[in-house]
């Protein structure tokens, strides 16, 4: 099974890169938040990979970091929970605000990711509590400090989101948006950062 790639990166979209390792393309399935993370196109890059096999197909999925590949092989040990709900969960809250709800048993933050349910969060807290207790998997008390928005900039964020993108694409695309002008211009930070949220 594939664990590891590292290569150049040929293609990269929010949900999913294209990786050259030696003249072989390796599309991988990521999560929206490792995507502000990966070096720009034609660089190297490295991921860590669960490789999951069905009777029709074999897809990867990549990782910028061992504990957030842990994170998702724990999800998918829950019922009802397969890789694209996982990678969707992962790309719905970072892997130590996941790891802190499901801990908490904060099921009401759990169903704001899109697809849970109140049930599968139910399950996930159930299930994963007592857990999430190997190494490696991320403590909320080494989450980096939260970045700090305008009131313009959230409105922003809130439109981005009501577009169909998810908190951390959408805030990737805003601080991209915000280093591209001087303007606070709601309309003009929202048609750029719109652009590049995509």
């Amino acid at each position: 099974m594939i664990a590891h790639l590292r290569g150049t990166l040929l293609e990269k979209h929010p949900n999913a890169v294209i990786v050259d390792v030696q003249g072989v393309g390796y599309e991988v399935t990521i999560p929206v938040s490792a995507f502000s993370s990966l070096p720009e196109k034609g660089q190297p890059v490295q991921l860590h990979i669960h490789t999951h096999v069905r009777e029709d197909a074999l897809a990867l999925f990549g990782f910028v970091s061992a504990a957030d590949k842990a994170l998702f092989e724990k999800l998918i040990t829950v019922s009802g929970i397969g890789p694209s709900l996982a990678v969707k969960t992962l790309s719905g809250l970072t892997a130590s605000d996941l790891v802190a709800a499901i801990r908490s048993g904060a099921i009401e933050q759990l169903v704001r990711i899109p697809g849970v349910g109140k049930k599968t969060a139910e399950r996930m807290v159930l299930e994963l509590r007592d857990k999430l207790d190997l190494a490696g998997l991320p403590a909320r008390a080494d989450a980096p400090p939260k970045a700090t928005y305008s009131s313009t900039e959230e409105d922003v964020l809130s439109a981005l989101m009501n577009f169909g993108a998810s908190r951390p694409s959408a805030e990737a695309a805003v601080a991209k948006a915000r280093s591209a002008s001087e303007s606070n211009d709601f309309d003009q930070l929202f048609r750029r950062a719109l652009k590049l949220v995509r």
